[in-house]
């Protein structure tokens, strides 16, 4: 990883922000406050002592220790000094931040604008947040799985058909059931040395929960991708990876924010496995694309 990425992408401002956008819906209302306060002026709260910010957020100084830490801080101390380096970079250049929300009557190229900021802002906050370790176990056990299956519902389900036909193209035996008894069904017949991975956004999605808990009871490795760590479908994941999303709004419902975090997971799960597997993954490929070749040259005729 180039010093350049690592700074968009690993620099303790940009993981706080990622943080707070993905955590905050998880918080109480006093802990989403302080969350609120530090993303919203972090100059302004890096002068402030622990009472000060208390204060200042109408909550105590217990809940701000404990707001720091959710964030990923083992104290105030250190959120401060985080939030002194992030407005120190907004100081020096960093573009300002823009307001996002789609209103009935914006142009199109305004809706363009705002559009691709968002998708760019999901994706670098779900760089910023996945945990590295959790993401290199997912790619070690689907690398070696003798069957993958992967659940989704809605626009989830788009994704998990993704990565299914991602992994059968090197060479992989992978399963995406649409039919939610399919997908328990499915479910049963898995054992060790099998992966199940369910992708949902709200971790909470029964129809997902359910054939990943039988998996995960059968004794397959079981990932989750989600935007919620401390969802219940968490419960049953051996590997957790987790998304980024943005505000949602009238003309932005979360299943458009939350599958871009998920698509940029799973071409990191299928890039990681492709690296994995390479002797056998790079003539999968190459039998794919020429199996489709001659459709692609007949369309260009």
């Amino acid at each position: 990883m180039t010093q350049d990425v690592k700074e968009t992408f690993g620099s303790p401002g940009g993981s706080l922000a990622a943080k707070v956008r993905t955590l905050t819906p998880s918080m109480t209302r006093s802990m989403q406050r302080v969350a609120d306060a530090v993303a919203g002026d972090p100059a302004g709260c890096a002068a402030l002592t622990v009472t000060g910010l208390a204060e200042l957020t109408g909550t105590s100084e217990a809940t701000v220790v404990r707001t720091a830490r959710i964030l990923g801080y083992p104290g105030y101390r250190d959120l401060r000094l985080a939030l002194a380096g992030l407005a120190a970079r907004q100081e020096s250049g960093s573009a300002p931040a823009i307001t996002t929300d789609i209103a009935v009557d914006d142009p199109l190229t305004d809706v363009i604008a705002k559009l691709a900021y968002e998708e760019q802002q999901t994706l670098a906050d779900t760089a910023a947040g996945l945990d590295t370790a959790q993401l290199g176990a997912a790619v070690t056990a689907l690398a070696a799985a003798r069957r993958t299956d992967v659940y989704g519902i809605g626009a989830s389900g788009l994704v998990a058909q993704d990565l299914t036909q991602k992994l059968l193209r090197i060479g992989l035996v992978a399963h995406a059931p649409g039919d939610p008894h399919l997908a328990v069904t499915n479910a049963v017949q898995l054992r060790a040395g099998d992966v199940a991975v369910a992708i949902t956004h709200s971790g909470s999605t029964g129809d997902v929960i359910e054939p990943l808990r039988t998996a995960f009871e059968r004794g397959a490795t079981t990932i989750a991708v989600t935007g919620r760590p401390d969802s219940p479908v968490t419960q049953y994941a051996d590997h957790v990876l987790t998304t980024a999303t943005s505000r949602e709004s009238e003309l932005r419902p979360a299943a458009m924010s939350s599958r871009t975090g998920q698509l940029l997971v799973v071409d990191c799960l299928f890039v990681g496995v492709a690296q994995r597997t390479y002797e056998s993954a790079a003539p999968a490929l190459a039998a794919s694309y020429e199996a489709l070749a001659h459709r692609h040259r007949s369309a260009t005729r």
